[in-house]
């Protein structure tokens, strides 16, 4: 019996909950919010200062004021789907995404720069260029 719970313990050591959280730490959130057209849901992950180019109209936004801005352009372009075509995680804190927006408007290239700060995802560059 001592032996069973010897190698329980063992099997649980190894099947720590921290390899779950940093699968937690995708990047589907981020997509769901875009895909849905949420804008509150996507400044939930919006650095404190975010750069932005929507279109050409380039800026550094707080938090707030980067979330009216893409609320806007969410009104605009509403979504017909989003999905992600290209990732770059090279460094484990810094991942670059590549994404095609679909809308009544046309397609957008989304280009969106993460960092990953203590367990949590972090956008600190977000475009989105019409094609």
């Amino acid at each position: 019996m001592a032996i069973l719970n010897l190698l329980l313990s063992i099997l649980l050591l190894f099947h720590s909950p921290i390899k779950n959280e940093t699968k937690e730490l995708s990047i589907d959130s981020v997509i769901a919010a875009i895909d849905t057209n949420s804008s509150n849901d996507l400044a939930r992950f919006f650095e404190s200062s975010i750069s932005l180019n929507i279109n050409g109209q380039q800026g550094s936004y707080s938090k707030s004021q980067a979330e009216i801005v893409i609320r806007e352009f969410f009104k605009k372009n509403p979504s017909q789907g989003f999905s992600i075509v290209y990732s770059s995680e090279t460094n484990p804190n810094l991942s670059s995404y590549i994404g095609d927006y679909l809308s009544g408007q046309g397609t957008f290239k989304v280009f969106i720069k993460v960092s990953q700060q203590d367990s949590n995802l972090k956008i600190y560059s977000l475009e989105f260029v019409k094609g």
